[in-house]
């Protein structure tokens, strides 16, 4: 398969050392990790935080076949976690669960959405010193033969330039011959335009698609797109 093929090269993007053992491990499990993995590289700087979209009530967008994107969103999330927390970095999650973060209260759908962004915000900008990477699915019914995965940014110092990173190794996981730019994110996604740090909201593919759908709930391709954004990040850290 093309974004197996293309592994090699999304791991020569991230550097060496535990940085390419790790994220082998994460495509292949059954690597067994050397018992010390977690103290061989430096502390990261700043704090990753990871963000699955949607959840709870909000499934986010829904495929023909009734395939919610929450779901997906957290099982990448949760695998993109695992890796960097394997490779040293600090890391929080938004939500760890299918849930909706809203505060008790909120009654009505629209209530808990608005209450689940205010919260997720809060807890983002209630750290000195973090980075976002929100993990989200497309959707596009119209025009169902559109696919593939993209980086979009924010405007903070370093988040084009991660986005920049993440979708050259995005391109060689998953968009093959139609490969995609990293474009500035609309300034009415609530969550990216109130946030303080660096955020890059990746849509890891188009569920109004049939092939992006069925590689979506892949364990093998999941870990291929978990490898590719770690790899990215990395890159753009270890340039900067």
């Amino acid at each position: 398969m093309f974004y197996v093929l293309n592994i090699k090269k999304i791991l020569a993007l991230a550097g060496g050392g535990l940085a390419v053992f790790a994220l082998l491990l994460c495509l292949r499990p059954e690597v067994t990790a050397p018992a010390s993995s977690s103290q061989l590289l430096p502390a990261a700087r700043a704090v990753l935080i990871i963000d699955p979209g949607h959840g709870g009530e909000d499934g986010g967008a829904v495929a023909e076949d009734g395939t919610v994107e929450s779901g997906i969103n957290l099982s990448i999330a949760l695998r993109l976690r695992d890796l960097m927390d394997l490779l040293g970095w600090d890391t929080a999650m938004t939500r760890e669960e299918d849930i909706s973060v809203y505060t008790e209260g909120a009654s009505t759908l629209r209530e808990k959405k608005v209450s689940d962004l205010q919260n997720r915000v809060a807890m983002i900008n209630g750290y000195e010193d973090a980075v976002l990477l929100s993990i989200h699915q497309n959707s596009l019914p119209q025009a169902k033969s559109v696919r593939g995965a993209q980086a979009f940014y924010n405007t903070a110092e370093g988040a084009e330039q991660m986005a920049a990173a993440i979708q050259e190794t995005l391109n060689l996981a998953a968009n093959g011959e139609t490969p995609k730019a990293h474009k500035a994110i609309d300034s009415s996604v609530y969550l990216m335009k109130h946030i303080d740090c660096a955020g890059v909201l990746i849509e890891c593919g188009f569920l109004s698609n049939g092939e992006d759908l069925a590689r979506l709930q892949e364990d093998a391709y999941q870990k291929a797109l978990v490898a590719a954004i770690a790899a990215g990040f990395l890159q753009n850290y270890s340039l900067n």
